[in-house]
């Protein structure tokens, strides 16, 4: 028996060797000597049978060969390489140009397994100018207190003064440079514009986000020529040309690529002259801006079957601009997306001739629309809507959270029940992860970083995120929230989320083609660089670089299984973190998540090829997987830019647990429908050796988020910050927030008034009856009574919902008339019968 201990023992010395070579991913060499001078050791004193020894040195002998690079490549990596070779899926232009748009900054990190922290916490946090600054302070604050939304929904339109405001202002130009005439804000600043004006009016944001996003002046900005920079860009600056760009049609919604509108190149008139230009064919729907813009961007499929600019016949996806008034186009026909009516509609060209220069970049720029616009969306996915729906959600939680306070039900703050206790938790928490993902990711775009994936994962986990808070603050606020009319501020923003779901992508087609498919190839330290070298035309050259790639990338996924097993094992306690502290352990965790994503990530790619592109479910969990670390990192990346204030550390600790005990659950969905069976259940014991032991937030710690919610706390202004909460009579977030305030300097009165009603000193059926029974029975003073039947008159106020006369409803006042005539009819017979 102690023989077989002793043995035991030193088998797990010596297998102790291997796995900490791996999971410290130290190079092949060193690794290849530290385990030789281990399997020595474990020769002379493991007292093990000769056969088991045999096995062990000749794999140690393999392992040696592998350090010898021409003897590698001569004898393994030649034909691995050749089958390679016919293995690498053909890219179409578009899959090429949608790979290689933006850059690759903390994305490709979490896809190591081994992140390097500091690549992300060196960032600089995010930071306005003086002048962006004043700019939201000023004209931001100015617009929403010009907007009525109610009634701008009722009318279709924002109203003339708010137009030339925006104009006025240069709200369209704030990405413009100042040498046109712009505004030349950073991204964090356009964000930051747009998160307030959604908080007042999503028409008002909608309309300001355009322009100032994938259109005209993006695309003139990067790739157009210097004349036509010139002569677009002031006009843009100033508000003369109002631009649109025109991509989804009819036939080609997500799949942008395959758009049927075409430009053929050709001889015709231009101004009484004899010219070779473009003559457009176009039908365009979704257009925003489209029915009141003077200029139109526009994406085309180009053919020159003359050869009159080169030898293609086929050149492919162009964009070029063209006015509006040119013969031929039609605008101004409007859709009416779910009763939010900023200007979108449809555009169509018969037969519109233009000159060659009205192409963006001109001629040279010819085919290379799709990449134009993959670079740019690249980098403007990551703004409109992420802060749209930032600014909707800290709008949505600043008014839930306050009037869970002031609305009682049973003599109680509805917030005190732990149903809608539960909710305002999750509402604050998702809050606090898209503030998190928006201020970190515009602040790598301010950088400098134009972030494709993130930016995908950003539009979907944003808007979604918003839409659950919308609902949650429907189901808080109840009937106050379905009741249509000006005093409803939660009621728009809710019709309009089902939008942002769908425009830039639709997010069941983001999630399950873009976020994993895109960055599995994109992200990877290794796969674009292989399929780069199995395309080399050069064999050799090829042959080498894959051969250094193969061996780097096989290292990185045994070490990935050694850390995802010692880090699931030990629950990754003693994985270094780069920050020492109350949030060490998320660092931590998200380490072992990392590993465990990045090795089911080489795993299914290996297994099952090229299909995992069709497998759009596995795809799908594996970019939730990613997308959770990646949001995870984001909150902790926030905290850290904020200071780290410990006040808000139950927010923190409630995302964090909460996006990784998804990835753990996603990571586990996975593992159940991996359609081989053995290579799943050798991931799940990698993975989980000890089962699922992340779990999601206690109630205690969603009873901490929500004190800090329903009080005026610096917390709650810190979550909210940046939305329209100016105090008056048309700004019911402002309202709410006063309620809030005078309800938190009123408790030590409204608690008297509460024993004297327990006690049963004070009777009454309605508040303003108890107060008053209160000053009568000498509980309250003049003073104090007076203060509560204002504070009872500011909540009524608040908590009151709109009705209208029928015919303020009807849009077809002879129908009321006439159901009032027959009303009144039967009144009278009721009557003579009587």
């Amino acid at each position: 028996m102690l023989s077989f201990l002793l043995g035991l023992i030193w088998l797990l010395m010596f297998l102790a060797v291997p796995l900490t070579v791996a999971y410290r991913r130290t190079n092949l060499a060193t690794a290849t000597l530290a385990i030789g001078a281990a399997l020595f050791i474990y020769s002379i004193f493991g007292s093990v049978h000769w056969l088991w020894l045999l096995f062990l040195w000749l794999c140690f002998f393999a392992l040696t060969i592998f350090n010898f690079h021409n003897l590698r490549r001569e004898r393994i990596t030649t034909q691995l390489f050749k089958t390679y070779k016919t293995m690498v899926p053909s890219l179409s232009d578009t899959e090429r140009e949608a790979l290689e748009a933006g850059s690759v900054s903390w994305d490709g990190e979490l896809f190591t397994g081994l992140p390097d922290w500091q690549r992300l916490l060196s960032l600089p946090a995010p930071e306005l100018t003086e002048a962006e600054q004043t700019f939201l302070d000023g004209p931001v604050e100015k617009l929403c207190a010009m907007v009525d939304d109610w009634q701008v929904s009722r009318d279709g339109d924002l109203p003339p003064e708010v137009w030339a405001y925006i104009k006025k202002e240069r709200f369209f130009a704030m990405i413009i440079p100042e040498e046109y005439g712009g505004l030349g804000f950073s991204a964090i600043a356009n964000a930051a514009v747009l998160a307030k004006l959604t908080s007042r009016s999503v028409v008002a944001a909608t309309t300001v986000a355009v322009p100032n996003s994938l259109g005209p002046g993006e695309l003139l900005l990067h790739y157009g020529t210097d004349e036509q920079k010139q002569q677009w860009l002031p006009a843009l600056a100033c508000g003369d040309e109002i631009p649109c760009f025109a991509l989804t049609g009819p036939t080609a919604g997500s799949d942008a690529g395959s758009i049927p509108d075409t430009g053929v190149i050709c001889k015709g008139i231009w101004e009484g002259e004899s010219i070779v230009g473009l003559r457009l064919n176009w039908d365009k729907r979704y257009i925003t801006l489209a029915p009141v813009a003077t200029v139109l961007g526009l994406a085309f499929k180009l053919y020159d079957p003359d050869h009159l600019i080169g030898d293609q016949d086929d050149y492919g996806i162009t964009a070029a601009l063209i006015p509006t008034d040119t013969p031929g186009v039609d605008i101004g026909r409007r859709h009416l997306p779910l009763n939010t009516p900023f200007q979108n509609g449809p555009t169509q060209g018969e037969d519109v001739f233009v000159p060659l220069d009205f192409i963006i970049g001109g001629i040279e720029r010819a085919g290379q629309g799709w990449r134009m616009l993959m670079e740019q969306l690249a980098a403007g996915r990551g703004i409109s809507l992420p802060s749209e729906a930032q600014g909707g959600a800290q709008a949505a939680i600043y008014a839930t959270a306050a009037y869970g306070q002031i609305r009682k039900q049973f003599n109680m703050p509805i917030a005190k029940f732990e149903g809608v206790e539960e909710v305002i938790a999750r509402m604050a928490a998702h809050t606090y992860i898209i503030n998190a993902g928006v201020s970190c990711t515009v602040a790598a775009i301010a950088n400098g970083e134009i972030p494709a994936v993130p930016s995908a994962i950003m539009k979907y986990h944003c808007t979604e995120l918003g839409r659950n808070i919308s609902s949650d603050a429907m189901d808080v606020q109840g009937g106050k929230a379905i009741i249509s009319g000006p005093k409803n501020y939660l009621g728009r923003l809710y019709d309009s989320i089902p939008i942002s779901i769908t425009v830039e992508g639709a997010n069941i087609l983001t999630r399950s083609l873009i976020i994993f498919g895109q960055g599995a190839i994109r992200c990877h330290p290794f796969v674009l660089k292989e399929m780069e070298a199995a395309r080399n035309p050069d064999f050799e050259q090829g042959l080498r670089d894959f051969d250094t790639l193969l061996f780097s990338h096989i290292g990185a996924t045994i070490s990935n299984a050694a850390r995802s097993f010692v880090m699931a094992m030990t629950h990754a306690r003693f994985t270094d973190p780069p920050i020492n502290g109350p949030t060490s352990r998320y660092f931590q965790h998200i380490n072992r998540y990392s590993a465990a994503f990045a090795l089911a990530s080489d795993t299914a790619m290996l297994v099952i090829g090229g299909d995992l592109k069709r497998k759009e479910k596995l795809s799908a969990r594996l970019g939730d997987v990613f997308s959770y670390i990646y949001l995870a990192s984001m909150v902790l990346k926030h905290h850290q830019d904020q200071g780290s204030p410990t006040d808000e550390l139950p927010l923190v600790e409630w995302s964090c647990r909460t996006l990784l005990y998804q990835a753990q659950e996603q990571l586990h969905g996975l593992l159940r429908n991996f359609p081989n069976r053995l290579v799943a259940g050798t991931l799940r014991l990698l993975i989980f050796p000890r089962g699922r032991t992340y779990f999601a937030p206690s109630d205690a710690l969603g009873k901490q988020v929500v004190a800090l919610l329903t009080r005026p706390t610096e917390v709650r202004e810190r979550l909210s910050a940046g939305i329209y909460k100016t105090v008056e009579p048309s700004n019911p977030l402002g309202m709410l927030q006063a309620a809030l305030e005078t309800t938190e300097t009123n408790e030590a009165v409204q608690q008297k008034l509460r024993n004297a009603v327990r006690s049963k000193i004070v009777t009454g059926n309605t508040e303003p009856e108890l107060i008053e029974g209160a000053r009568k029975a000498g509980v309250l003073n003049d003073e104090e009574a007076n203060r509560l039947l204002e504070q009872d008159a500011e909540i009524m106020a608040l908590i009151h919902v709109d009705s209208f006369a029928p015919e303020k409803i009807s849009h077809n006042p002879a129908a009321i008339q006439a159901k009032r005539t027959i009303h009144k009819k039967a009144i009278r017979k009721k009557a003579s019968k009587k």
